[in-house]
This record gives structure tokens, C-alpha cells and sequence, in this order.
């Protein structure tokens, strides 16, 4: 694996994950996370493939009563299938804020990341939520 530092990658890996977070309302900040070709499948199953298909159904979002839907993430592992490809773990926690009647409780899901580094870049290419069910 050469000069590769698998050190610097898992802090810049962390880095976008916590970004991802924190810009979670903010398509401006958020989308340039991504690789143009980024394929998400949320929680609820629903996939959406491309920027441009991620950029609306986040607008979309934005603009409803989701907007109140708040996620964390915490970073469970970090797998390096290349140098410049990593497979991260980790456990999203849902929180929804709306004040209505729609409004559900507090969840968590398995978040598994494709991240993918491009021009010195760690990026988003892959997400998918599954839901831990309680027992």
C-alpha cells in the first residue's frame, strides 16, 4: 500500500462524516459531500441515484415538515478496501422534531457509507439506513 497513511484518511473520513451531520440542512454545504454519481438509500427504503436526483429530494425535504427531522451519526469502524476507497460503519440516530401528530419517536438505524477519496478529497458515493428493530 505504499506511502498511504491510513492514519490521516480515518481522521479525514471522520471529518466528512461529522460534516454530513452537521450540514444535514444545508444543500449548499451538504451536496458538495457527495460524488456526482451518489446512490442513498434512506431509512425508509427510498433510493435516490445522482446529484442532481439528492440535490432535489433534499430541497424537497427541506421545504416540509421533515425539515424537523434531526439525525446523528457515530462512526463504528472504518474498512479500507483500497487506499483511495473505505467502507464506514456506523449508527444513525433519528430524532423527529415535529410538533404534529406525524411526528415519531426516536430511532436508530445501521448507516453504512461508501466513501471514495478523488483529487485529495474524501467523498460520500454510497449511504444506506437500515433500521435496528427492536426486540
Amino acid at each position: 500500500m505504499g506511502n498511504f497513511d491510513h492514519a490521516v484518511a480515518t481522521v479525514a473520513i471522520h471529518t466528512l462524516v461529522a460534516d454530513a451531520v452537521k450540514y444535514q440542512n444545508d444543500p449548499d454545504q451538504f451536496l458538495p459531500l457527495h460524488t456526482s454519481t451518489v446512490n442513498i438509500v434512506n431509512f425508509g427504503g427510498r433510493r435516490v441515484s445522482g446529484i442532481g436526483a439528492l440535490s432535489a429530494a433534499m430541497k424537497a425535504a427541506l421545504a416540509s415538515p421533515l425539515a424537523h427531522v434531526r439525525t446523528e451519526i457515530e462512526v463504528d469502524d472504518v474498512h479500507f478496501v483500497r487506499d483511495d476507497v473505505a467502507i464506514v460503519a456506523c449508527i444513525k440516530n433519528v430524532f423527529d422534531e415535529r410538533a404534529d401528530a406525524d411526528a415519531l419517536p426516536a430511532s436508530a438505524g445501521r448507516l453504512t457509507y461508501v466513501v471514495v477519496e478523488q483529487d485529495g478529497r474524501w467523498l460520500i458515493e454510497s449511504a444506506q439506513t437500515t433500521p435496528i428493530l427492536s426486540s
